[in-house]
């Protein structure tokens, strides 16, 4: 065992120790827990020494990181309305613009916080700088390639991040522009959406392993074992970002099956992929003994499937028992402060990660895992069990 190992076991055991078999939490601890990490989070919005990796950026709220957070705590607002003033509040002082970037996908997240907004009371004047944003980049739309060629040497930006050349954008831009199409009727920015998406996927989707490279960077990479290097945050982005198209996808649009059947391509692929204590390794295929716990990839990961599970999309017997081990050691990542810990740092592939380091969108990951157990354990209460029992 080598010293870096050891020193990890010595230091890690309250997020490394499975219970002996998860049992699905009632559903008042669920929201309780989720309030819990969406408080600390709230109270510590310029705490920087949490976020070691971070860029400059993460200060300011439109960009990626802190919008992660903001969309995700539009999910908890539907289900706790005191949390809907923060969003409105913030909404309010940004005057509902997007990131200052007119192409690029992480500028286009906050937009869906400023959709929930135009539907909770502010109306059209959430949406119309949505719409000018987006009508900008559906008349100078971009026709670059998307292969991933740095700008500089060792540097993780190129110029294709006009377009979804990275597997995170499919979180960050198109459930934003389906959700704009549902809001005014405007059928050009789901069109947008279908025909980028699948540019992408055949891009960077691997079907021999059902899980997506995070950029074409990575299609020859290799870890010290030989095995190809699949990113599990940037897998759960993907989830993330299917799960919140499906949302606002209507169930007879010709384009649902594809991206159906993808969603329960890809779970089929991960559920074999969690490992015995609840956690999605940092880097997926990497399984071996010892693997530090990894709280954003696996909030995805648990937000999908107890989503899936709960819309019918995925079959309750295999994926109801992974998503409750993968709250179970969500719960396990938690500090006692309510940080969120575990959360790998800002970065384009499987890396270290720290109890003490944390992040907005792991926060916003663990808010969307929240919300969606939430739902799930709801109708597997004793009350919902003895109404479904009635009915028979």
């Amino acid at each position: 065992m080598s010293l870096s190992l050891f020193s990890f076991l010595m230091t890690a055991p309250a997020a490394m120790a499975p219970p002996a078999q998860a049992a699905m939490p009632q559903p008042a601890a669920i929201l309780a827990d989720t309030r819990r990490v969406a408080e600390w989070q709230l109270a510590n919005r310029t705490n920087w020494a949490t976020m070691p990796a971070a860029r400059k950026s993460v200060q300011e709220v439109r960009d990626w990181q802190q919008a992660t957070f903001w969309v995700a705590l539009t999910e908890l607002a539907n289900r706790d309305s005191a949390y809907a003033k923060p969003l409105l509040d913030l909404g309010r002082a940004e005057k509902w613009q997007m990131g200052d970037l007119p192409f690029h996908a992480d500028d286009q997240l906050i937009g869906q916080a400023w959709l929930w907004a135009a539907q909770n009371g502010e109306g059209e004047e959430a949406v119309l700088p949505i719409r000018a944003y987006f009508d900008n980049v559906l008349s100078k739309r971009p026709t670059i390639g998307l292969e991933f060629v740095p700008v500089a040497p060792g540097k993780g930006t190129s110029t294709c991040t006009d377009r979804w050349c990275w597997c995170d954008a499919l979180f960050m831009a198109p459930p934003t522009m389906l959700r704009l199409a549902k809001a005014t009727g405007d059928k050009r920015y789901a069109d947008f959406v279908h025909e980028e998406w699948k540019a992408t996927t055949d891009y960077l989707f691997d079907p021999s392993e059902q899980l997506y490279f995070r950029d074409s960077r990575f299609f020859d990479m290799r870890d010290a074992k030989g095995r190809k290097l699949f990113w599990s945050r940037g897998n759960g982005w993907v989830m993330g970002g299917l799960v919140r198209l499906l949302q606002v996808l209507d169930k007879t649009d010709p384009q649902r099956h594809y991206y159906e059947k993808l969603f329960k391509d890809m779970s089929a692929k991960l559920v074999t992929l969690q490992k015995a204590d609840g956690y999605w390794p940092a880097s997926l295929l990497d399984q071996d003994q010892g693997t530090p716990p990894e709280s954003s990839g696996t909030a995805f990961f648990t937000y999908a499937f107890a989503w899936g599970v709960d819309n019918g999309l995925l079959d309750r017997a295999t994926y109801e028992p992974a998503a409750v081990r993968g709250w179970a050691a969500l719960g396990r990542a938690v500090q006692p402060d309510g940080m969120l810990g575990w959360v790998q740092q800002v970065g384009d592939r499987p890396d270290s990660v720290s109890a003490k380091e944390t992040q907005f969108y792991g926060s916003g990951a663990y808010l969307l895992a929240g919300t969606a157990m939430y739902d799930l354990a709801k109708k597997r209460s004793p009350e919902a069990d003895a109404i479904r029992k009635s009915v028979r």
